[in-house]
């Protein structure tokens, strides 16, 4: 048990079947407010730009989420240094900044902070097992150095990259999430989600799941796979999903980002505050407890997940109190037609306009077929060159 006036932490919460709310995508919520760069997608913001981390973390905290993760997403010194990506700040001085961060704003509510770390462009490029271990022991000595709650390894498409940072992060005596960002068909070499999260617990994690590269029903669908090969090798899990933001029927195995519209034309995709509480409902049903978001998700839509499960958590976010009940608040509308939408039949059976006429309703995904150690992976620190640039065109006109 906690001391008295401690706050409990993710395994007693999840262990007394409490469900727990995860944030959102940072990096693209924070590109689009003009703090991140697509392509490295590095955090140095939370260095640079303290306020903006800050704030985003607020408004999660009041949609609902009582987890502050750490805006260290690809904060590991060889990322910050690939392909050109010019910094001010290291790894270390990243890392303290998100870490800082976070528990400020977890201090304001019921929160954790989950320190993160995710794959490695050592790993593309098939560098040893020590020489990727280290990398993320460096990050994780700024975790214990700042008592962070508990440890997320996140965005692996390999499990056995997952499993090497689960190894390093178990080493903290903190409890360990484990999320791949794979589908129903496996991690790229294959590997199915059941057995998947097999290896990952048997790693020592605490927490397996899935995080991006898919829409919500298809992460929700591949842990329920990972659940059922956990049982079937009679072992124990808690169970988590934190999934894109947007519709992704039409994604091959390397999901999101196959598809044409990746990175900057993603927004007809997007998912609606209802799709929400759709998937929400979804997620609870097969018995994931920690439920949150990705790449997209802004907190309107972690509003409507703690919105959704209200009745189970015993009480609605502090955003609600802006926010009728599906719809609800529309009644006040000067416009009687819209004031006829307040009703939660209405928005359940809305199926939303694209207002794109011309537009096609799915897309074809790129398929190139390369993983770890193929040419095109192999990372250098040099900025992409033009002769680098070009065979890529070429590929791309295909």
């Amino acid at each position: 048990m906690a001391p008295a006036g401690a706050k409990r932490n993710i395994l007693e919460r999840l262990d007394a079947g409490e469900i727990v709310i995860g944030d959102g995508g940072f990096v693209f919520a924070l590109e689009k407010r003009g703090y991140v760069k697509a392509g490295p997608w590095t955090p140095e913001a939370a260095a640079e730009h303290p306020e903006a981390v800050r704030q985003l973390h607020r408004e999660f905290l009041r949609a609902g989420s009582n987890v502050m993760q750490t805006f260290t997403f690809y904060a590991s010194d060889d990322k910050l240094e690939n392909r050109g990506n010019a910094q001010r700040f290291t790894g270390a001085q990243i890392n303290e900044a998100a870490c800082d961060l976070a528990r400020e704003v977890a201090n304001e509510g019921d929160a954790m902070v989950a320190g993160g770390v995710s794959q490695t462009p050592s790993y593309l490029s098939c560098k040893s097992e020590a020489e990727v271990k280290g990398i993320f022991k460096r990050q994780l000595n700024v975790f214990v150095k700042k008592n962070v709650d508990f440890m997320i390894a996140e965005y692996f498409e390999h499990v056995e990259e997952a499993e090497w940072a689960v190894q390093v992060l178990k080493t903290s005596g903190k409890p360990v999430c484990a999320s791949l960002c794979i589908g129903l068909d496996g991690d790229l070499n294959g590997i199915s989600p059941g057995d998947c999260a097999v290896r990952l617990v048997k790693a020592g994690a605490n927490i397996v799941g899935i995080n991006c590269h898919f829409d919500p029903m298809t992460c929700v669908k591949t842990v329920k796979l990972m659940k059922e090969g956990v049982e079937r090798a009679g072992l124990k899990a808690h169970y988590m999903v934190q999934p894109l933001a947007y519709h992704t029927p039409d994604c091959n195995c390397q999901g999101f980002i196959d598809l044409p519209e990746f990175p900057f034309g993603l927004e007809p995709r997007i998912l609606t505050r209802w799709d929400m509480h759709k998937y929400a409902r979804e997620a609870f049903n097969v018995g994931i407890r920690f439920i949150g978001g990705c790449c997209g998700f802004e907190p309107y839509h972690i509003r409507a997940v703690a919105e959704e499960l209200a009745t189970e958590r015993g009480f609605l976010p502090a955003a609600s109190v802006k926010h009728g009940s599906w719809g609800a608040g529309l009644e006040m509308h000067t416009k009687p037609w819209v004031r006829a939408r307040a009703r939660r039949d209405y928005w359940e059976k809305l199926k939303p306009a694209s207002g794109r006429p011309k537009c096609p309703s799915m897309s074809t995904p790129d398929s190139w077929g390369v993983t770890k150690g193929h040419a095109d992976l192999m990372q250098h620190k040099e900025a992409t060159s033009m002769d680098e640039l070009k065979p890529l065109f070429e590929k791309a006109k295909c």
